[in-house]
C-alpha cells in the first residue's frame, strides 16, 4: 500500500471511533454545511452547536434565510459576535437564491464570488456537501498540514498556503474527501494541539515529518501579529419616561447592530467635561453629575475595548426633541430585547437593568 493511501486509511479509521457527534455531520445539505462552517470561523465548537440548532429552527433552508430582514439575522446571531460573518451570509444567500435558484453551486470559481466565502469555506461546501476532492484548510488543518510535511515557511503567506494545498491534494482519497477533511479538522481540535500535540495520541504520528525532525511543536509559523489596539471609549446609558437612548451602528465595525451613545475619549481626558457638551449637542441639559456604573472590557480580533459606563436619568422636562436627537431615538425596555444588540453594550445594559 502506498503512504498516501496507508496515511489517509489510519485516518479515516481514526475518525470514525473517534468523531465528535455535531448536528452540522448528519448531513449533506450544503446550505446547513454552509452555515455551520460560517459560524466555526473563530469561534469554538461547543459554543456554536446551540446557535446552529436555534439558527437552523428559524431559517429551516436557504430560502426562509434568504427572505428575512437583516435585523432578524442579527438578532439570531447576537452574542456570536464577527458581525459581518452574518451580514455577508444573508447577502450571500439572497445572491443564490437570485442567480442559482437558490441551489448552492458546487464550482469552487462560483463559490467564492459569494461575499463572505473564502478558499476555506469553498473547500468545505465542495468536499462536504458534493464530495469533491479539494482540501478545506481552516486553522485546525493548517497546523496538521505544517507539521505533518514539517513546512517551516511562514503559513500566514500565498505560496505557503498554496505548496500545503498541493501536497494535501496527493493524500486526500477520491472516494471519501468529505470524511478525510473532517478527519484533519479533528485531528487538530482533538490531537494535534497549538501548544502541546499530544502526538502519542495521533493516528497519523508515523507518517509526520515534524514529529520525526523533532520540530512538531514549534509550527506552523507565523510571522509576528502587531500588538492589538486598546481604545478607552465613555459611555452613556441615559434612560428618560420614553426609554434608554441607543442608535444602530453605521460603522464597519458591528454594522447594523444597536448601542448606547460611545465615544472615544483621548488619554487622560477627563470624562464629565466631555460628556457634558456631547449631551448639549443632543439638547440634553446637565443638571447632575451622571453616576458611574463600572467598566466593561471586550476583546475584539484586531482591538480591545475599554467602555467606562456613566448612568443618567432624564426627567420629563429635560427629554430633547426628536429632531435634536440625529442618529439616536428613545427604546422601551420591550423594544430592547427585540433588536440586535452587541455583547459589549448588552453587558452595559446588565450594570443597569431595571
Amino acid at each position: 500500500m502506498k503512504v498516501a493511501e496507508a496515511l489517509a486509511s489510519d485516518l479515516l479509521s481514526w475518525y470514525g471511533k473517534r468523531k465528535r457527534s455535531l448536528p452540522w455531520r448528519e448531513t449533506r445539505d450544503p446550505y446547513q454545511i454552509w452555515v455551520s462552517e460560517i459560524m466555526l470561523q473563530q469561534t469554538r465548537v461547543e459554543t456554536v452547536i446551540p446557535y446552529f440548532e436555534r439558527f437552523m429552527e428559524k431559517f429551516p433552508t436557504l430560502h426562509h434565510l434568504a427572505a428575512a430582514e437583516e435585523a432578524e439575522v442579527l438578532k439570531a446571531w447576537e452574542g456570536l459576535g464577527y458581525y459581518s460573518r452574518a451580514r455577508n451570509l444573508h447577502q450571500a444567500v439572497k445572491e443564490v437564491e437570485e442567480r442559482y435558484g437558490g441551489v448552492v453551486p458546487d464550482e469552487e470559481e462560483e463559490l467564492t464570488r459569494l461575499p463572505g466565502i473564502g478558499p476555506y469555506t469553498s473547500g468545505a461546501i465542495l468536499s462536504i456537501a458534493y464530495g469533491k476532492k479539494i482540501p478545506a484548510i481552516d486553522g485546525n488543518v493548517l497546523r496538521v498540514a505544517s507539521r505533518l510535511f514539517a513546512i517551516t515557511e511562514d503559513v500566514g503567506r500565498g505560496s505557503t498556503r498554496r505548496k500545503i494545498k498541493e501536497l494535501l491534494l496527493t493524500i486526500i482519497p477520491e472516494e471519501a474527501p468529505d470524511q478525510f477533511n473532517q478527519a484533519l479538522m479533528e485531528i487538530g481540535a482533538l490531537v494535534c494541539l497549538p501548544k502541546a500535540p499530544t502526538c502519542e495520541e495521533c493516528p497519523v504520528r508515523h507518517y509526520c515529518e515534524g514529529k520525526k525532525k523533532g520540530i512538531e511543536s514549534s509550527l506552523p509559523r507565523r510571522k509576528k501579529v502587531e500588538k492589538v489596539k486598546v481604545e478607552q471609549r465613555l459611555t452613556l446609558l441615559l434612560y428618560s419616561p420614553k426609554g434608554v437612548l441607543m442608535r444602530k451602528r453605521k460603522e464597519s465595525l458591528l454594522h447594523g447592530m444597536w448601542e448606547f451613545p460611545n465615544w472615544l475619549l483621548k488619554k487622560g481626558e477627563n470624562p464629565l467635561p466631555f460628556l457634558e457638551k456631547e449631551l448639549s449637542l443632543l439638547g440634553i441639559p446637565l443638571h447632575e453629575i451622571p453616576r458611574p456604573m463600572g467598566e466593561v472590557h471586550h476583546v475584539f480580533s484586531h482591538m480591545i475595548w475599554q467602555l467606562s459606563v456613566f448612568l443618567l436619568m432624564l426627567e420629563e422636562g429635560d427629554v430633547a426633541r426628536e429632531d435634536k436627537l440625529g442618529d439616536y431615538c428613545w427604546v422601551s425596555k420591550e423594544r430592547y430585547h427585540e433588536l440586535p444588540v452587541p455583547i459589549p453594550f448588552q453587558r452595559v445594559y446588565q450594570l443597569n437593568d431595571r
